[in-house]
C-alpha cells in the first residue's frame, strides 16, 4: 500500500543543540535504513520549511504507524498521512 506522508518538524527553540544533533543523526540512520529496504520509497524536502513529503510502500496502516512512531523526531512532528490509489490514467 502506498502512502504520501507530510512531516513537519517542530523542535523546541530551547532544545540543547547537542541533543538536537544526536536525534537528527538517529533519524537519518533510521530513515536511510527504511529507504534501503524499500519501505520509504521517496523523500523530498519542502522548500522553505523544516518538513518533507515522503512516499511509503508498506503492507498496512499498522505497519506505517509503527514505522512513523519509531522515528526519533516523532515527538516533535506534525504528520499528515494520505493513502494513495493507482490513478486510472497512469501508464
Amino acid at each position: 500500500m502506498l502512502y504520501m506522508v507530510h512531516m513537519q518538524v517542530n523542535l523546541p527553540t530551547d532544545m540543547d543543540p547537542a541533543e538536537a544533533a544526536r536525534i537528527k543523526a538517529e533519524e537519518k540512520a533510521y530513515s536511510q535504513s527504511l529507504q534501503r529496504d524499500g519501505r520509504w520509497a521517496h523523500i523530498w524536502r519542502v522548500v522553505g520549511e523544516y518538513a518533507n513529503v515522503s512516499i511509503f510502500d508498506v503492507a498496512s496502516n499498522d505497519e506505517l504507524h509503527d514505522l512513523l512512531s519509531a522515528l526519533p523526531l516523532f515527538p516533535y512532528m506534525d504528520i499528515k498521512v494520505t493513502p494513495l490509489a493507482r490513478h486510472p490514467s497512469a501508464i
